[in-house]
């Protein structure tokens, strides 16, 4: 392939060059100051290598943006179609479409579906059935926005595959000239995003199992004479400390392999329990609301966006598969496990409002028995599975930090990595202890990441990449009047969901 010129967005002195051979991957050629001479970083690739941990988290490796110094592609679409990017995809394991489909599983059957009663309970028997299915409907259309705008873009850049980040990169890069200039932002936008939700979701876990824990160690207290009586639930967390900072010294995902596999044997034996209580002497359909009110649907609203809502995990699947038109064909992959994962979370929801009603509370173990040994060991089992799984779901923002920060600390890389490390867990657990409550914290990091996430940037970046293509927007402008729905309904759930979350944290409400 010919060498090509590239322009540089961000004003480097010289003019970057990108040097390709046959199946390699393009190298940045940049001008080094101290060396006053021009290196090649072989880990700033144009190409962001994705890693998918054992439960199957995607993990950016990178240093550095470097898709803006790419040569903005032109506007013949007959000679981008001329690229299949599928065919110069070389993976070492390609995964089937049966691996796909369990890592999607796995990777989107997590904590959220424990609170998917608590959802139903702010919706309604039947409507939480009807919007539950609605969400994951509009959840699904929005991943597959991003996957075919990716292979869209992949074709106009010539690049095997994108991630999350780089697709809204590239999308602003290659779409009109009035956006060029915010292709950088989109893609910090997305990358902070996933930073914020997934650190979110770790201070959740330690809510989370410090609520759980407490609980168990109530009903044991009372029954004694020694053990100190209901103790507030803030020094739980923070006795959560040290054994997360030790856990999460861990930097090889190899080492954390085993946690994994811990944690999904205990969540679907907690989770196998949990089914046997739900399913006994279960109360009459009339007993319990159809429908409770509109003010209590934000909160409804991102709760089940944060049970729902993988986005984070379906690039990397998807780059990785041995036949990515599979993907969001038809079924696909994706619209089968999308289809099992939402009727799942419909059951759980609907039987766990069914049988607790009003009491239901922000975690379905919570309203297991006490005075029960299986119900105590339900709560201790999804405890010790979201105490390991922090330390994985810890893994993917710390990477992406680390990455691009780690040119700032010269030979002390370690030492900085290691304190950064230790004092995102301090942040992530002081967080936790200044909001205890579990169930208005999981709303508000629904309604304020996945709503973004989600919703808004797929929309967006759909727009964006097709904004002044041929009949890109279709007949009568119908793509551009669907995204703008679905940015202004992640925008009122953004508005609504944390508003009625930050009020119901100021009050102490559960």
């Amino acid at each position: 392939m010919s060498k090509k010129h590239l322009h540089n967005q961000a004003a480097i002195p010289l003019a970057p060059a990108v040097f390709k051979k046959p199946q390699m991957r393009p190298m940045i050629a940049e001008y080094d100051p101290k060396k006053k001479g021009v290196k090649n970083d072989l880990s700033d690739v144009v190409m962001v290598k994705y890693k998918v941990d054992p439960n199957e988290i995607p993990v950016e490796q990178q240093a550095g943006s470097t898709l803006p110094l790419m040569e903005i592609p032109g506007r013949d679409i007959e000679a981008d179609e001329d690229y299949n990017p599928f065919e110069h995809r070389k993976l070492a394991h390609p995964t089937s479409d049966m691996d796909t489909l369990i890592h999607l599983l796995k990777g989107s059957l997590g904590s959220g579906i424990l609170a998917m009663p608590m959802a139903f309970l702010n919706a309604g028997l039947y409507f939480g059935v009807v919007a539950t299915f609605l969400i994951g409907g509009i959840c699904t259309y929005c991943v597959h926005i991003l996957v075919k705008t990716a292979h869209e873009l992949c074709r106009r850049i010539q690049k095997p595959s994108l991630g999350f980040a780089e697709t809204a990169e590239a999308a602003f890069l290659c779409g009109p000239p009035s956006v060029q200039k915010f292709s950088r932002l989109a893609k910090a936008l997305v990358n902070w995003f996933l930073v914020v939700d997934l650190l979110g979701c770790c201070c959740v876990y330690i809510v989370f199992v410090a609520t759980n824990v407490k609980q168990v160690v109530d009903y044991h207290a009372e029954r004694s004479d020694w053990a100190p009586k209901d103790m507030d639930l803030r020094l739980y967390m923070l006795a959560l400390l040290p054994f997360l900072i030790l856990i999460n010294l861990i930097r090889n995902l190899k080492y954390l392999a085993p946690f994994s596999m811990i944690a999904n044997l205990l969540v679907g034996t907690g989770m196998g329990i949990t089914f046997y209580y739900l399913f006994q002497d279960i109360p009459s359909l009339s007993s319990r609301n159809s429908f409770v009110d509109f003010q209590h649907l934000p909160t409804f609203f991102g709760t089940a966006i944060f049970a729902l809502e993988g986005i984070g995990v379906v690039m990397p699947l998807e780059n990785n598969m041995k036949t990515p038109t599979h993907f969001i064909g038809c079924p696909g992959v994706l619209n089968t496990g999308m289809s099992f994962v939402v009727s799942l979370y419909a059951l759980v929801g609907f039987f766990g409002y069914l049988k607790f009603g009003d009491a239901t509370k922000s975690s379905i173990t919570l309203n297991l028995p006490e005075d029960e040994v299986l119900g105590q060991c339900v709560k201790l089992m999804i405890a010790v599975a979201m105490f390991l799984t922090y330390s994985l779901q810890f893994y993917v923002p710390m990477e992406i930090i680390w990455k691009n920060v780690r040119h700032w600390f010269g030979a002390k890389k370690n030492l900085a990595e290691y304190s950064i490390r230790i004092g995102i867990i301090i942040m992530t657990v002081c967080i936790a202890v200044a909001i205890p409550k579990l169930g208005p914290f999981i709303s508000l990091v629904g309604a304020v990441c996945l709503s973004f996430l989600g919703l808004i940037f797929p929309a967006v970046i759909e727009t964006v990449t097709f904004w002044d293509r041929p009949n890109g927007l279709g007949r009568f402008n119908w793509v551009l009047w669907k995204n703008m729905f679905l940015v202004s309904f992640g925008v009122l759930g953004f508005l609504t969901g944390s508003y009625v979350s930050i009020i119901a944290i100021i009050n102490g409400e559960e």
